[in-house]
């Protein structure tokens, strides 16, 4: 009796390749709203530490120019108090697009996200 062989052939059938896919898909799925909200808060922490700087600047300055809680600040006054340029890292491109400053008792504010992006008076 001959016996007749026939060749597997190797390879992957198409319900596999199927099923792989469908596998990255699920964890693509899980991780992508995962990875979005990461850079969301991060980015969120890192406008509060800007605006701690910030408030930081201003308070150096009152100090040093024996300013009192009503003067005005600007940009220019406290620039030189800050260690880099400082920008929202929402979509800022410059400080004054970035953040608002009034007086020296105003916490500055954020003016890309202003709703979430707030310093705590009370941890300082």
């Amino acid at each position: 009796m001959m016996k007749n062989r026939t060749a597997r052939q190797r390879g992957f059938t198409l319900v596999e390749i199927m099923i792989v896919v469908a596998i990255i898909g699920l964890l693509a799925s899980i991780a992508v709203p995962n990875f979005v909200k990461a850079r969301t808060t991060a980015q969120m922490n890192a406008c509060i530490s800007n605006l701690r700087q910030i408030d930081g600047a201003i308070q150096q300055w009152a100090l040093d120019t024996k300013q009192g809680d009503t003067a005005t600040v600007t940009a220019a006054d406290i620039l030189p108090y800050l260690k880099n340029s400082v920008v929202c890292p929402s979509g800022g491109k410059t400080f004054a697009d970035s953040y608002s400053i009034s007086t020296v008792a105003t916490p500055p504010a954020c003016l890309k996200v202003p709703s979430t992006h707030k310093i705590d008076q009370t941890v300082q």
